[in-house]
């Protein structure tokens, strides 16, 4: 009887303690695909999804918040997000930026300085420094408006040798890279994957993508 109780008792007081800890801190940088420019509202924006979904999962997860703007670049990060962690510290981030570098012809060598800030700062902010997903750049060159920002250049080649820089880094660091660029070719041939504006994701698309950041995220945080 007495071996009953106990068990009884520490099972109680294991669900107390899944039940009563505090969510996971979550912010989300970046710039247009991480704000999710294309879709209708906040509950479309992958990182949302995500927060959600982790959740459900038993990981409870509280986006606290999504900086990204539409047409933001590496210094943007630096300048307008990386502020918002000087007075706290979060448990899990993920970061998604270059595609405005690239067009705006910002070289690979500034990139890669940028973007090791960057990922820098906010590993000092974070309670578990591996809680941070990076996420490849998109294909944006296969988009019915894409070429309009590409200057003439290759736009696959160019936004691949960004990603290079990305996941070089992931590597070099032992952090998860989620490489989204490969399932962002399929805007080519799905017109329902591209936004109205012929240049961004639709939400199906953006939905796409967290289904692949999702299991890494999951696996991540798992207690």
């Amino acid at each position: 009887m007495l071996k009953a109780f106990l068990i009884f008792s520490g099972f109680f007081m294991m669900s107390f303690m899944q039940t009563d800890k505090q969510p996971l801190k979550y912010i989300a940088f970046g710039d247009s695909y991480t704000i999710g420019t294309g879709t209708t509202n906040k509950h479309e924006q992958w990182p949302t999804i995500l927060g959600k979904h982790l959740t459900e999962a038993g990981i409870k997860t509280e986006l606290v918040s999504n900086p990204s703007r539409n047409g933001y670049s590496t210094q943007n990060v630096i300048d307008q997000e990386l502020p918002l962690l000087r007075n706290q510290t979060i448990d899990f981030a993920t970061l998604l930026i270059g595609v405005n570098d690239w067009v705006r012809q910002v070289n690979a060598a500034t990139y890669h300085k940028n973007l090791n800030y960057i990922i820098d700062e906010i590993q000092k902010k974070l309670s578990n420094k591996k809680h941070f997903i990076l996420i490849t750049i998109p294909d944006f060159g296969v988009t019915p408006q894409g070429k309009l920002y590409g200057s003439g250049r290759d736009i696959s080649k160019g936004i691949s040798e960004f990603n290079d820089i990305i996941k070089a880094e992931a590597k070099k660091r032992g952090l998860i890279c989620v490489d989204i660029f490969p399932l962002s070719k399929s805007m080519a041939d799905h017109q329902e994957l591209v936004a109205e504006d012929g240049l961004h994701p639709s939400a199906k698309e953006y939905a796409l993508w967290e289904k692949m950041i999702f299991p890494e995220a999951k696996k991540l945080l798992a207690p």
